[in-house]
């Protein structure tokens, strides 16, 4: 089918170059809704201020059903943070001309590192060594031996889920608008644009509630 038309694919072919660039213009994209939405902070919220504040109350309440009110303050600076980068860049994988930096593995795994780190750094720190990797051996001693192996590989699956179903959702829904640009590049595109857009708002949705929903396994152990 050939390569995607991208702009930035006019300065230089390489696809790990291509990937780069987007990741690098996602950053800044992220980084300039930040300051505008801090700009000129009004009591009335009004524009981007308004919509940012929109989207921070959004993924509070997230993580209040999830981790509790409290802790999903908390933790929102990395939640909201890691929510927006990958809604921005799966979004703009559908302007014609540009390419989601979310369909490549290499950036979906090193988030899906970054969450796996974090969550099991604030397990240990939260709960101490001894009692956060003791609660990997199950409810009673006899079963530690088989559970304890079952519990690391769970929790590695997680690295996996997280960076192949964003990686595999984003891919294939990039696929898909391309055939349908090659195919009919004028109309039949409408429609598809509108899913992809959805699409897009609900893989950055369950790697939020997911990236809560480890914390949550991984600092209130005694609540389980």
């Amino acid at each position: 089918m050939g390569e995607i038309f991208t702009f930035i694919g006019l300065i230089n072919h390489n696809h790990e170059f291509l990937i780069g660039a987007h990741i690098v213009l996602v950053g800044i994209v992220v980084l300039v809704l930040a300051k505008l939405a801090t700009k000129s902070m009004q009591l009335v919220p009004s524009g981007v201020q308004n919509i940012m504040e929109a989207y921070v109350e959004g993924v509070i309440s997230i993580g209040k059903d999830v981790i509790g009110a409290e802790l999903a303050r908390k933790y929102l600076p990395l939640i909201a943070t890691i929510g927006l980068l990958v809604l921005v860049g799966n979004l703009i994988g559908i302007i014609p001309g540009f390419e989601s930096p979310t369909s490549n593995v290499n950036m979906t795994l090193v988030l899906a590192l970054v969450v796996f780190i974090y969550y099991n750094y604030e397990g240990i720190r939260v709960n101490g060594f001894i009692k956060y990797f003791g609660h990997f051996m199950g409810p009673m001693k006899i079963l530690a031996p088989l559970m304890f192996p079952i519990e690391i590989v769970s929790h590695l699956s997680r690295v996996v889920s997280l960076s192949f179903r964003l990686f595999g959702n984003i891919k294939g829904d990039d696929m898909f608008l391309m055939v349908i640009l090659m195919l009919a590049p004028w109309v039949a595109p409408m429609v598809p644009f509108g899913l992809l857009t959805f699409m897009a708002f609900l893989q950055a949705f369950i790697f939020m509630i997911l990236t809560y929903v480890y914390l949550a396994s991984a600092v209130q152990i005694s609540d389980h």
